[in-house]
């Protein structure tokens, strides 16, 4: 049985059809990066998932049991938070709301206020948790809400374009460190950048004229290139990863990939927050 299993799904807004006979097996081990142009039904998709929206036909089950919006296994990272410009909250109370709905009572203890700085030094955040959210990049941002949604213990991530309006070098840093936590939890995220994307994901879903094509990428050698731009270079943007040239010409055949992102004993994190 897969951790997520969906079959024969179909969902239409009013008489609008938006995904029909939908299909799709996930296990946690997978990165599975979703594609499809603007309205073609990946955040419908996800909403159906989360259990906020219920299918016209067919099913949908989350480690054995029906889609439900009250579950707590599934952790919800959005595109793009707006915050009022001098809104007074800090890096760190932004990962404390992720213990909200463990919580009896609606104050934090010291006990998790220490575990959010643990979260943030997940992801690199730590040295900003006094830091007002609305003060820091929209790299650093999605790493504080990538935080919140681990502390927030779920199994499976699920993101909405978390590398949109992020430059190039933000976005692959905010590659490697879901593809780091994707071994211990599930990362589904949708995404518009393909070519950056298949360098990290083992599993790819297209979804066009209301149907989801899946693709089995884990065994493609992922592209070595970026590995050497980010690791060799001040500078790279865009052109660089569509050309896949730089200026240095060195012989890119043997290096290794990605370096990794900084992850703190996370084999352990769950036994100890």
């Amino acid at each position: 049985m897969s951790d997520i299993e969906i079959k024969n799904l179909s969902f239409s807004y009013d008489k609008c059809e938006i995904l029909k006979n939908i299909n799709l097996n996930y296990d946690c081990s997978d990165f599975l990066c979703i594609f499809g142009p603007n309205g073609g039904g990946k955040s419908t998709l996800f909403k159906l998932i989360l259990g906020l929206l219920k299918p016209q036909s067919g099913e949908i089950k989350v480690f054995g049991d029906k889609a439900n919006q009250k579950s707590k296994k599934i952790a919800y990272v959005p595109q793009n938070i707006k915050i009022a410009q001098n809104f007074p909250i800090s890096a760190q109370d932004v990962v404390l709301m992720g213990f909200l709905g463990r919580k009896i009572f609606g104050f934090y203890s010291q006990g998790e206020k220490k575990s959010a700085i643990k979260f943030l030094e997940l992801v690199g955040m730590d040295k900003f948790a006094k830091h007002r959210i609305c003060d820091l990049s929209g790299g650093q941002r999605q790493r504080v809400y990538i935080a919140r949604a681990l502390a927030a213990n779920a199994r499976i991530l699920l993101l909405d374009e978390p590398t949109a309006s992020i430059d190039t070098v933000g976005q692959i840093e905010i590659y490697t460190l879901l593809k780091e936590l994707n071994k211990k939890i599930g990362i589904i995220m949708i995404s518009h950048d393909v070519n950056l994307a298949l360098n990290y994901a083992s599993k790819a879903a297209y979804i066009t004229n209301k149907t989801l094509f899946m693709h089995d990428i884990s065994n493609i050698q992922k592209d070595e290139f970026l590995s050497h731009i980010k690791n060799s270079h001040h500078h790279f943007c865009d052109i660089e990863l569509a050309l896949k040239e730089c200026s240095c010409g060195q012989d890119l055949s043997n290096k290794s990939g990605l370096k990794k992102h900084k992850i703190l004993n996370f084999v352990g994190f769950r036994k100890n927050v």
